[in-house]
Parts: C-alpha cells; structure tokens; sequence
C-alpha cells in the first residue's frame, strides 16, 4: 500500500453539493461530499447502486445533463485550481488530457458508427497538433498496450465487432492517451465475466504504476478495493459514510454500514448458512430524511437520536474518519444526550 506523503493533493473535493431538477425542485444526490486524491494513490469509491458515486465523478468531470444537473455548492480543485469556474471551451482541455474517464459501459460509450481508430484518434486530434498518419501509428500502439493483438485491424474494426473485454481495453486506452494524471475509472469490470475483470483490474494497476497516475476507483465490489486501492470512501445515500485506508476497512471497520457490506462477502474460510444482508433499500432523492443519518431506517444499531441529529464525518482514530453517533466523542455532549 501506498504510504503516506506531504505532497499537495492532486485532487480535493470540498463539499460538494450536486442537485437534479425533479418538478421545479432541486434534490441532492451528493450532499456535501469531501475528499483528496494525492498524486500516484488510488482511491476506491464504494457503495450501493444509487449512492451518488457515479454523480460524484460526473461532477468532477463537469459531464452532468444540461439543465437537470447541476452543482449547487462546494469546490473541486485540480492543481491547486477551482476547475468548476471554468468555461466548456477550458473544460475541454483538460478533459482527456489531465483527467480522463473510463466510462461504466463501453457498447454504449463507444459510437457504433465510428471504427475504433477513428475515435481514439479524435481524442488526439483534439489536444495534438499530429498527422492522421502519426496518429494511426499512435492508436496501434495504445491498442497494443492495453493488451489487444492484431491492433493493425483493429484499428479499423467497428465496436459491435469486438467482445466485451476487448471494447473495455479499447475505453482505457483512449482514457490513457494523452497520459492524463487522474484517471475515473467508473465500475470498469461491470458486465465482464471473472477472467477477463482480473485482466482488466491487473492492466489498470499497471498502467497506473508504469504512467505514476492517480486513479478514483468507483465499484461496488469489495473485492476489487482490496485488490486495488490505497484509500477507501463508503458512500450512502449521497453522503460519505467512512473514509480510511484499505486495511483498516477489511480489519477494522466502524461504521454499521460498511461492517454490513463486509457481513455480505462469502469467506472461505468460514462455514455460514447465509450471507448477511441489509433490509430495505436507499432512500430515494424525493424521499432522503431532511435530517439524521440516513442509514438509520436499514441500522440495527440506530437509536432516537440517530434520526434527530445529523451525524458528520470526523477523525475516531488515527486517519480514520466515520460518520455515526456511535462515536459520541466527535461531538457536542449536549448533542447527544
């Protein structure tokens, strides 16, 4: 695992804030979220569908629907820079470049209409003055790279033509063309079968490592962040619920929702009649408690006060930050009484 450094973040979050209109009314899918990507770390972001992962990342990239999303508050500073006080013309060129994006679904994210050489050279033409002939040979060999053989036809194939695992390859090589320095990797083995996710997951971490990237790894799979990352968030219900590093969340989880998360993994190790599971399901952005912590109608640990007073994310040990009332000393005794 990587250890920790005084370098300056590459990446900071700072509350924020991302609402969708739904009838005249503006409901928050991520609620005041705030974290740092420091440069060569790779952060795992987990939790249920519908916990604001993929929002959280849209907004980074400014990518929300025109007119539906928006981000209401809070800062995302790339380098030291507020990045969403830029124009659309300015945002394009970072985009791709210094921060890229591995999409969740590569049929739908890649033009069937186009080939494949076609649109990993747009992504060059649009921050290279290059030939069409350089950037050919530039598209071969980032075929190459990711793993994929024969590039040479590759290149002039159509999507519908490549399997999965081969389309996804094709999604991380135009995401590494220009050697960005964040890449967001959104659930990038989703729709694979196991062979082809180890493949996958062992090309990003050495893409990672060859390039000094740092990487923002959505999944809900926890066997993916135990794999992968240095540093874990566990989102719920559009708020960050626990933020550590790895070990820490496998051998010393503290918040109700993620020890329930782990509860679900089989273990081989251990002889279990069931899986655990968690009842009931995320709220909906309509029907989020206005105050409380919003994991407390599925906690079987949650009390009066739980649903009375809003819980938010503090230190209760050394770099390990929960938010939940069960750590009284983050808060205000006459709180919590």
């Amino acid at each position: 695992m990587q250890q920790p450094n005084n370098e300056a973040p590459l990446l900071e979050v700072k509350g924020l804030k991302t609402g969708f209109n739904i009838d005249g009314e503006i409901y928050h899918a991520v609620d005041g979220v705030s974290f740092k990507v420091n440069p060569r770390q790779i952060v795992g972001i987990v939790g249920e569908s519908g916990c604001g992962k993929s929002v959280m990342s849209m907004s980074v990239m400014k990518l929300l629907p025109v007119g539906i999303g928006e981000i209401t508050d809070g800062e995302v500073v790339f380098q030291g820079s507020n990045i969403e006080n830029l124009s659309e013309a300015q945002m394009n060129k970072i985009r791709g470049k210094d921060i890229s994006m591995i999409f969740q679904e590569p049929m739908t994210a890649l033009n069937p209409v186009f080939t494949i050489g076609f649109q990993l050279s747009e992504v060059l033409f649009n921050h290279f003055d290059i030939s069409k002939q350089d950037a050919r040979e530039r598209c071969i060999t980032l075929l190459k790279s990711v793993g994929i053989s024969r590039p040479e036809k590759i290149v002039d194939e159509y999507p519908h033509q490549l399997s999965g695992g081969m389309r996804q390859r094709v999604m991380i090589a135009m995401a590494i063309a220009c050697q960005p320095k964040l890449l967001i990797a959104d659930e990038p083995t989703t729709a694979l079968d196991v062979t082809v996710q180890a493949q996958i997951l062992d090309l990003l971490k050495e893409i990672q490592e060859k390039n000094d990237m740092s990487v923002i790894l959505i999944t809900h799979d926890l066997g993916v962040v135990a794999e992968m990352c240095d540093e874990v968030i566990v989102m719920y219900a559009g708020k960050i619920v626990e933020r550590t590093d790895v070990d820490s969340l496998f051998y010393n989880p503290k918040h109700p929702y993620t020890k329930m998360l782990l509860d679900s993994i089989p273990k081989l190790d251990v002889e279990e009649e069931a899986l655990g599971s968690i009842d009931g399901i995320v709220p909906s952005l309509k029907n989020m408690p206005k105050v409380g912590c919003r994991f407390a109608d599925r906690c079987p640990m949650a009390t009066d006060d739980c649903r009375r007073i809003t819980p938010e994310l503090a230190e209760v040990e050394n770099g390990h930050e929960v938010s939940c009332l069960l750590y009284k000393t983050s808060y205000p005794l006459e709180e919590v009484k």
